[in-house]
């Protein structure tokens, strides 16, 4: 997909978040192992980022899709890749074209942004991670701010929480792909033998549906603005000595060597 800008890059943060900013949303529902839960997406603040999701949505992208990072008190990501369960194997979900940034909301506890990669602004294209605590003071500034897109409703924080409570392996292999995996349904034994990950140890999300199209879904909602300062030196580049950490973006090229290559791996113990 490629994408164009819109006029509405360019308005100011007041202009998209004031009195009406709210008006329009998008319900989407996560279909996953570990429950379903609902996001409220902020098809106005942010047009662009909602309409790129919205397309991976409708295309099935998501589907049989897992959790591939957890980071305990920071932040749990998805949408990068798709586990084939007839052939036990995982493959790269195709990307479209890169998305413009709009980082014009807070990383807030609860709510979805895009990652993307480290010191690139305008790189985020399926990859998504829901933050489990306030991250502004990191997230709103690194990489020209993350952008969040959307806030999670109704219990569905007790479901992500349960996610970012799963045990953690590194399962990495030589080209150090998948080094914060969160797994289910793992004792000691099993992880300190040869193993092999199925999707009964993947956090699966076997869907994500729109369930409300709707123009008033957000009414009640009040997303922070980011903390984000432009006229702040260091601010302005986007840079931020970002390391690649902020959104939770994964090294896309480490993942050639494992690619069609299934999820037989000793799993190393992390914690």
């Amino acid at each position: 997909m490629a994408y164009l800008p819109r006029a509405a890059a360019g308005l100011t943060l007041a202009a998209l978040i004031g009195a009406s900013a709210a008006s329009q949303a998008t319900i989407v529902q996560f279909q996953t192992v570990m429950g379903d839960f609902e996001v409220n997406l902020y098809d106005e603040t942010t047009p662009e980022t909602v309409a790129n999701f919205l397309e991976y949505v409708e295309a099935g992208a998501y589907s049989d899709s897992f959790m591939h990072r957890s980071v305990p008190g920071f932040i749990v990501q998805g949408g990068g890749f798709h586990y084939d369960i007839e052939n036990a194997k995982f493959n790269s979900i195709a990307t479209n074209e890169p998305v413009i940034n709009e980082p014009l909301l807070s990383n807030q506890r609860g709510t979805i942004a895009m990652a993307k990669l480290p010191n690139k602004p305008n790189s985020a294209t399926n990859q998504w991670y829901f933050n489990l605590k306030n991250n502004s003071s990191n997230l709103d500034l690194t990489n020209s701010g993350y952008t969040v897109f959307g806030e999670v409703t109704g219990n569905g924080m007790a479901i992500i929480d349960a996610i970012a409570a799963l045990r953690v392996e590194d399962f990495r292999a030589s080209d150090g792909a998948f080094a914060e995996l969160p797994l289910r349904n793992l004792s000691d034994d099993a992880i300190d033998d040869q193993i092999v990950i199925t999707e009964d140890h993947l956090v699966m999300v076997h869907n994500i549906v729109v369930l409300d199209a709707a123009v008033d879904t957000a009414a009640d909602l009040d997303p922070m603005p980011t903390t984000r300062d432009d006229s702040e030196p260091g601010n302005g580049g986007g840079n931020g000595g970002d390391s690649g950490g902020g959104g939770g973006s994964v090294s896309w090229l480490m993942l050639l060597g494992l690619l069609g290559a299934g999820l037989a791996r000793r799993v190393g113990r992390q914690r």
